[in-house]
């Protein structure tokens, strides 16, 4: 069994299901989890509120009250977590970070180690905390071990931390690989006509409104399905045309529904800094449901895909149209759906948990032999 872990993340747990959830809901099965969101500002009301989503893991959700400066804020909410650790005699426990902001009520803790999953450049997103890039200098000294969530940010990385190790995004595969299968359209996608080009995941800074407009716009035949929260983005600038269709937020489960419904999924990012070091989970989901995948050049995407030829790299309305229309005109993927298979198949959340573990547990034997030395 391995210790417990208290992890403090910038993602909520009800958010969109990605790397912290898939990660967390496995260490639960080996010991107990304490999954610490971002504090949530109250007028009138302080506390921590609670919530076990699933066996072993608790959800804690710090409210303090608006009026409170910042440094009282985090002081308030470190005294709290205190408490609650106490309270739950944790005392033998991993932390692991997602957030360096986090360090502001977590600084006194003494773990057995210390783990800072770095699976995005947060300071490059738009709102970023101004004192996000110190607090993370500050994490990297902290940290016994470094994870990245791709190569392109392991490759910055690794220059600022010791012990840096690259785990891209997995997948769930046999929850994706459903997809592939006639499934029964969900009933707000079911009356959009084909051919459908499909997104799912959050539509923020990262998304480049400008080409889905236009490739909207050159196609007015295909329909553009767009699922998931928009988030910190005014959602009167996406786009607005009849051949696009947002349908909100879907539970992670339903994925496959949807995906199985599409003929090709895409990936429509800007390139900015946001999306710089981003290496999309929604890549390996996609391949693994057997669809057709049109991208913009992203780093990781291309090297990790498109120059395996597995995904379509097009970066104008232009070229977006022209591999929409090599796809659709392309019945036979037979070979191309064996190279999918054969290069995901080592590809897993599982994995990516048992190679993680094993590095910790060689940290954490390594820790323990020093401490007995002296």
């Amino acid at each position: 069994m391995l210790p417990s872990v208290l992890c403090f993340s910038h993602l909520r747990w009800n958010f969109v299901y990605q790397r912290p959830q898939h990660l967390m809901s496995r260490f639960a099965q080996h010991g107990k989890v304490y999954f610490v969101e971002e504090p949530i500002f109250d007028k009138g009301w302080q506390g921590l509120k609670l919530s076990s989503p699933i066996k072993s893991l608790r959800v804690i959700t710090p409210h303090v009250t608006s009026d409170l400066a910042p440094n009282e804020r985090e002081r308030a909410i470190a005294e709290m977590l205190q408490g609650f650790y106490n309270a739950n005699r944790i005392e033998e426990y991993i932390t692991w970070y997602y957030s360096p902001m986090a360090l502001g009520y977590s600084m006194s803790l003494f773990p057995l180690l210390t783990v800072y999953d770095c699976m995005d450049e947060l300071s490059s997103f738009n709102f970023a905390p101004p004192e996000l890039k110190e607090r993370e200098r500050t994490l990297f000294q902290m940290a016994d071990v470094v994870f990245t969530g791709g190569h392109t940010l392991y490759e910055l990385k690794r220059l600022q931390h010791g012990n840096v190790y690259a785990f891209p995004s997995s997948i769930d595969k046999s929850h994706f690989e459903a997809a592939r299968h006639d499934l029964n359209d969900p009933p707000d996608q079911r009356d959009i006509p084909h051919p459908r080009f499909g997104f799912y995941g959050v539509l923020d800074e990262r998304i480049n409104s400008e080409l889905i407009r236009e490739l909207a716009l050159a196609r007015p035949d295909w329909h553009f399905i767009m699922i998931g929260p928009v988030v910190k983005i005014d959602p009167a600038t996406l786009p607005s045309l009849s051949n696009i269709h947002y349908l909100g937020v879907k539970d992670y489960k339903d994925l496959p529904l949807y995906l199985s419904g599409w003929d090709v999924a895409i990936m429509p990012f800007a390139l900015n800094a946001s999306t710089k070091f981003i290496s999309p989970t929604k890549t390996p989901e996609y391949l693994a449901g057997g669809k057709p995948v049109i991208s913009t050049s992203i780093s990781d995407v291309v090297n990790d895909y498109g120059k395996f030829d597995l995904v379509h790299i097009a970066d104008t309305a232009e070229q977006f149209v022209q591999a929409g229309e090599y796809i659709l005109n392309n019945n036979n993927r037979e070979k191309w759906l064996a190279e999918v298979d054969n290069y995901l198949a080592d590809n897993s959340w599982d994995k990516t948990f048992k190679q993680m573990t094993e590095i910790m547990s060689a940290m954490l034997n390594i820790k323990s032999i020093k401490l007995k030395a002296n």
